[in-house]
């Protein structure tokens, strides 16, 4: 055997000479997968001037250097890249998604907190976005809570100050104005912390932000929805 089973660590062989080389090698791999973290799942082009340690999961489509890797970890390694074959099971929190993930052993799956051995499974995910308050009365958000998603509420600051005449603004969905928050202030740092009961948004869902006191001028909030999904077991 010249690996190891599960993260493909090389091993000194017999009488090997510059065993150092291999040791190395093992711990530098070592170094970047006992600990997952990927920079994205979605980089398709290898990017340059990467520090060593730092892993990327090779998307399908990926070329140059990672054509033919899809599926594959990339762990930048003395300038190039070393290549390990993750198991369905494995971790990791993907940093450009904000989220941590499972392998399936075809995807990785973000927010996934469970996975069967049919593919169901249930995930958690945290989306944030900023929203420009636009001259007017109300603001209508982009997408919050996809189709058939479970949600649990609603968090934010006011990361640059509205301005008046508004003095007050609300937030929820087109059914319940206030649903995530009513009476929140105009000042930057203030937030916005709005848990509710679950509930089922069988449609894509955007958040309905409303002003108190006259229109908004201006001003920035940065949100964030927070939710679970449901995956089916495979198909057959």
């Amino acid at each position: 055997m010249t690996e190891t089973p599960v993260l493909a660590l090389p091993l000194v062989q017999p009488a090997q000479a510059q065993k150092h080389v291999t040791v190395n090698e093992a711990l530098s791999k070592l170094d970047g997968l006992a600990c997952l973290t990927l920079a994205s799942a979605t980089t398709a082009l290898p990017p340059e001037g990467v520090p060593d340690g730092v892993v990327y999961a090779v998307p399908p489509g990926a070329v140059n250097a990672w054509a033919g890797q899809a599926g594959r970890l990339a762990l930048a390694q003395n300038g190039g890249w070393v290549f390990t074959t993750p198991t369905v099971g494995w971790r990791a929190m993907v940093r450009d998604q904000g989220a941590p993930a499972i392998w399936d052993g075809a995807n990785w799956r973000l927010g996934a907190q469970s996975l069967t051995q049919t593919g169901a499974g249930v995930s958690i995910r945290s989306v944030d976005f900023d929203v420009a308050l636009t001259s007017g009365s109300s603001v209508t958000t982009q997408i919050a809570f996809p189709a058939r998603a479970i949600a649990f509420g609603v968090t934010g600051h006011v990361i640059e100050a509205i301005p008046g005449p508004a003095t007050g603004w609300e937030i929820g969905v087109s059914d319940d104005l206030q649903r995530y928050g009513s009476g929140l202030g105009v000042a930057q740092n203030t937030w916005v912390s709005g848990p509710s009961a679950p509930v089922v948004y069988w449609v894509p869902t955007a958040l309905e932000i409303t002003a108190l006191g006259g229109d908004f001028g201006g001003g920035t909030l940065r949100l964030a929805a927070h939710y679970a999904e449901l995956t089916l077991p495979d198909a057959v």
